[in-house]
């Protein structure tokens, strides 16, 4: 009997922020197809990266259907960014260059074998010359702050205050990369009206801790 994963159900919580306030929500430790890469956010190389992890995702899911009997959707593509030269607490703002690695979850059930067998096969298909490139990474962020920025990718740094003003307001800094959640497809969706969940895991802050700058 096949099983079905309702990912968007289950996960709902964390891939359908608010816009009205940000939250604290305990994420569990997720698993991904990940690949990485530093500046050219959003173009050429950002590009090849996108095709190439969503094309393996979009291959293991529909392999996982037929061969393990296991259904799932694929979830909205996402991705963690900071500052390449200073590390995940500095500001972004303020960053010559960005380090980013996209994502995309992967089901506990499908193993990282099962992953490398569908990549052989797409890449007799595809020319993808990131494809070798994907990788299957657990992620562990636990306690985080959430929020739905509306707008686009370069006018974050407000909402991304307001995250970190309700986080030291409760005594908390943040404390790890920036996580992304692309919810619209920046191609086909007006710019002011993109949704980006965005979302910071935290820890409680001491007292001169440079992370709640």
């Amino acid at each position: 009997m096949t099983e079905v994963l309702d990912l968007k159900r289950q996960l709902r919580h964390l891939y359908k922020p608010d816009a009205k306030a940000p939250v604290l929500v305990d994420v569990p430790t997720m698993r991904f197809l990940m690949v990485d890469g530093v500046d050219d956010v959003r173009g050429p190389a950002f590009a090849a990266a996108v095709e190439a992890l969503l094309s393996l995702a979009y291959q293991v899911k529909f392999g996982a259907a037929k061969r393990l009997d296991l259904k799932y959707p694929v979830m909205p593509l996402e991705g963690l960014c900071w500052d390449a030269e200073e590390g995940p607490l500095a500001p972004l703002e303020d960053a010559r260059h960005m380090a980013w690695r996209l994502m995309s979850l992967l089901p506990d059930d499908v193993s990282r074998e099962f992953v490398d067998e569908v990549r052989a096969k797409v890449a007799v298909k595809k020319d993808l010359p990131r494809l070798t490139d994907v990788r299957v990474q657990s992620l562990t962020e636990g306690r985080s702050v959430q929020l739905l920025h509306v707008g686009p990718y370069a006018d974050e740094t407000p909402t991304v205050r307001r995250m970190r003003t309700f986080a030291a307001q409760r005594g908390l800094a943040f404390a790890g990369a920036r996580h992304e959640i692309y919810l619209d497809d920046p191609d086909r969706s007006a710019q002011e009206k993109l949704k980006t969940g965005l979302r910071y895991p935290v820890r409680p802050e001491k007292q001169g801790d440079p992370a709640g700058r």
